[in-house]
Order: C-alpha cells, then structure tokens, then sequence
C-alpha cells in the first residue's frame, strides 16, 4: 500500500516537473522572440505609442512647420487614432474637429467642405494640422498656450491671459483653470517626448 502510494506521489512529480520544464521552455523561446522584433520598444510602437497615418502626418507637418511627433500626440491623445472617433460634444475624426471650425478652416483655404471629410484620415490630418499650426502662430510659438487652445477653445485662452495677466512665454501648466486642459497639455507634451524617443530618426 505504502510502496504504491509512494510511486503515485513520484510519478505525480514527474509530471509536474516535465510541465515547469515545458513551460520554462516555451518562456525562453518567447523572451528570445520578443528581443528579436525589438523587445520593449516594438511594444510601445505597437501598442502604447502607434504611428498609424505617419505618411500624412508627416506631409502635413512639414507643409505646416510643425513638429510631426506634436500632431501624433494630440492625435492619441484626441482619438487614439481611431477615423471614426466622435465625441459627445460633436467632435469628429483623428483630431477630433468640430465641423463648423472645419468648415471656417476650408474656408481660409478656399475649398468647398462637408462633413464627411472629417471622417477621412488624411483630410481631417490636414485640416487639423492646419488648425495646430495656427494655433502656435496665434500664440507666438507657445506650444502649451496653443494645446490649450485646441482642447479649450482659443477664446478661452485669450480670456485667461487677459484675466491672469499671461504673457507669450507662459509655462505654468498648472496655472490652467480648467483641469481637463491642464491634464490634456501635460499629456500631449509627455506623449510627444516619447514618440521623439521612439521614432526620431
């Protein structure tokens, strides 16, 4: 009885132990693929920090001059680069415009305008791009002044510094009124250090 007992404990052994090796095998081999397609970096390009429409973003930027890896942050950080993305307050698109300031934005470009183009990657890219850069001119370059716009509204931002007395070399994040803006800017600026780190050539 004991001599049967002790042979079921063995074998009950053995098999757990040819699991744990299988298992520690399948680990390696996964470790070893996961260095071999860029380790943690392929993560993060994949799936924390993707560039998806990185063509026209580019495009845009540069007949823009704006930075690249700024658009691809707000664009995360706006619809997580979803096309078809559309907010309760009535924002459409990658960069999640409003069509009436679509509407006014074609017509500084003289085109003719409708909203389904806010559901097409590249024209909504330009026309947000277009609307970002303006922003910075607006506001002399400040990035944080102009994100601020683009989440809030510029007429908002043209009120706080009127009221809290800003100037164009503001850099207090903190000083926003609103939270949802102050949380939008410091992520904006976060993510596009990471996608400089990432993708910068």
């Amino acid at each position: 009885m004991l001599r049967n007992c002790g042979a079921s404990v063995l074998r009950r052994l053995r098999r757990m132990w040819r699991r744990l090796w299988l298992l520690l095998r399948l680990a390696v081999v996964a470790a070893v693929a996961f260095a071999v397609v860029g380790g943690w970096a392929w993560f993060e390009r994949s799936y924390i920090y993707p560039y998806d429409y990185r063509s026209y973003i580019e495009t845009s930027a540069a007949q823009q001059h704006t930075d690249p890896f700024l658009v691809a942050a707000v664009i995360k950080n706006e619809s997580k680069f979803r096309s078809d993305a559309a907010s309760d307050g009535g924002a459409v698109g990658l960069m999640q415009l409003m069509p009436q300031t679509a509407a006014w934005i074609a017509g500084r470009l003289g085109e003719q305008f409708t909203e389904d183009y806010l559901y097409d990657p590249a024209m909504n890219i330009r026309y947000g791009v277009w609307y970002l850069a303006e922003l910075e001119k607006e506001f002399r370059g400040n990035e944080i002044l102009a994100l601020a716009a683009y989440n809030a509204g510029r007429g908002n931002v043209r009120d706080w510094m009127e009221r809290y007395r800003w100037t164009d070399t503001f850099d207090e994040i903190d000083a926003i009124p609103y939270p949802e803006t102050r949380l939008y800017v410091r992520a904006v600026l976060e993510d596009r250090a990471q996608y400089k780190r990432l993708y910068e050539e």
